[in-house]
């Protein structure tokens, strides 16, 4: 049976979809059958792994509104063991519609929409990666009642800190009204750069905070990481040679390793 897990966190610019890309795209070279669920009507995930958003028949947005099936949505991409539930802008309205379908529905729950679909699909993969929104919205309490586990990309940055409480007790509401085995997966330092003293004193602090949870692996700040979605790649197709590649090699060994598997 596969394992959900979604990377959280509210705040913008923190390295989220780089990771989410990143993560199930090794994962994917290291052997394990896995699945991007792109959840941001932006469709940078969807991008970010050569998927045209002009040319899709169906996507998340048509899934949570009961349109179609779970396994007519997946999508192969050209990575090695990576497939994609893609995202179209339609999802920006998402909460609005799925309110209304509430209202109409006797026995409908919004929150528990891709909890439903993904239950369809979760013995097919050994790992589903959730990318969601910097918000946390319906999309997000979705991801967070169908997930197993959470992976919170915290920057290395002044205020990393900042709002992960907030986020953390939104972790623990799932938890008590939608999804009492929700776990944190890990805590993933992103964005490094070690010319600073600055970011070394944030691993400190994350690492003092989160203790065990946080991973060995640190993502560090660079270019090619960021030039790589707009060449449709993840950063092992893009630069096999990157720091970048390596670091998120280490990180799904890291995740692999955890699970136990």
């Amino acid at each position: 049976m596969g394992k959900i897990i979604s990377f959280v966190n509210q705040k913008g610019g923190v390295g989220k979809t780089t990771s989410s890309i990143n993560l199930a795209a090794s994962l994917g070279l290291l052997g394990k059958k896995t699945l991007l669920v792109d959840m941001d009507p932006q469709g940078n995930s969807t991008t970010g792994v050569g998927v045209s958003k002009s040319e899709l028949k169906s996507s998340l947005y048509e899934l949570l509104t009961d349109k179609v099936d779970a396994k007519s949505v997946v999508a192969k991409t050209k990575f090695k063991n990576l497939y994609l539930i893609p995202a179209s802008i339609n999802l920006a309205g998402i909460d609005i519609e799925l309110m209304e379908i509430a209202r109409e529905t006797p026995g409908f729950v919004p929150q528990m929409q891709l909890k439903k679909y993904l239950g369809q699909i979760k013995d097919v993969f050994d790992y589903i990666i959730l990318d969601c929104p910097p918000s946390l919205g319906l999309i997000t309490t979705n991801a967070l009642a169908a997930s197993d586990s959470v992976i919170i990309p915290v920057q290395c940055e002044f205020f990393a800190l900042e709002g992960i409480m907030q986020l953390l007790n939104s972790i623990m509401f799932a938890q008590k009204k939608l999804n009492p085995s929700l776990d944190i997966e890990g805590v993933l330092l992103t964005m490094l750069d070690n010319r600073t003293n600055l970011g070394l004193e944030v691993v400190e602090e994350i690492k003092s905070y989160f203790k065990e949870k946080v991973y060995d692996t640190i993502i560090p700040r660079l270019v090619r990481l960021s030039e790589a979605p707009s060449h449709g790649k993840p950063i092992h197709a893009y630069d096999p040679r990157s720091r970048g590649t390596e670091a998120y090699i280490n990180l799904a060994k890291e995740v692999i390793e955890r699970n136990g598997n």
